[in-house]
């Protein structure tokens, strides 16, 4: 006689699909047994606070407030142009002459502004006061319009 095909892995995997599928039909005759099982609509409802907290009471509508469209400002804060046109005094701490960069140390605020040659109106040695203007690019704040004191 030849041995039998089913193996015993086959044979509780069909067990699992089959007690799956009777689990399944149960639940779905229980379903259809009591319709009205889930919450009301008002049950279900969640409502925001002032403090974006999640509670089940409806908020007070004495405090609420009117807020116009336009005051909610999306995004950064806008930069302001007077900050961009002024001009900023400094000194040439670093330049690469071979690479064309360097960097001028602003006197007010101590920061590193990068500078490129092609912004300089004239050549400038290190440790140099110069004035410049800020120019803001995709890779950050750059001088251009660099002069000599």
């Amino acid at each position: 006689m030849g041995k039998s095909r089913e193996t015993f892995s086959k044979k509780e995997k069909e067990k699992k699909r089959l007690k799956k599928r009777r689990d399944k039909e149960e639940k779905m005759e229980e379903r259809r047994a009591n319709p009205t099982k889930g919450q009301s609509l008002d049950d279900m409802l969640a409502f925001v606070d002032e403090n974006g907290n999640i509670s089940s009471t409806p908020p007070d509508r004495s405090r609420m407030q009117e807020i116009n469209l336009e005051d909610i400002q999306l995004g950064a804060a806008p930069v302001r142009e007077s900050e961009e046109d002024a001009i900023h005094t400094g000194v040439l701490e670093s330049f690469n002459d071979e690479k064309g960069y360097g960097f001028i140390r602003d006197s007010k605020t101590k920061q590193t502004v990068f500078v490129h040659q092609n912004n300089m109106a004239e050549p400038i040695n290190r440790g140099n006061a110069v004035s410049f203007e800020l120019e803001h690019t995709p890779k950050g704040v750059a001088a251009i319009n660099v002069k000599k004191q």
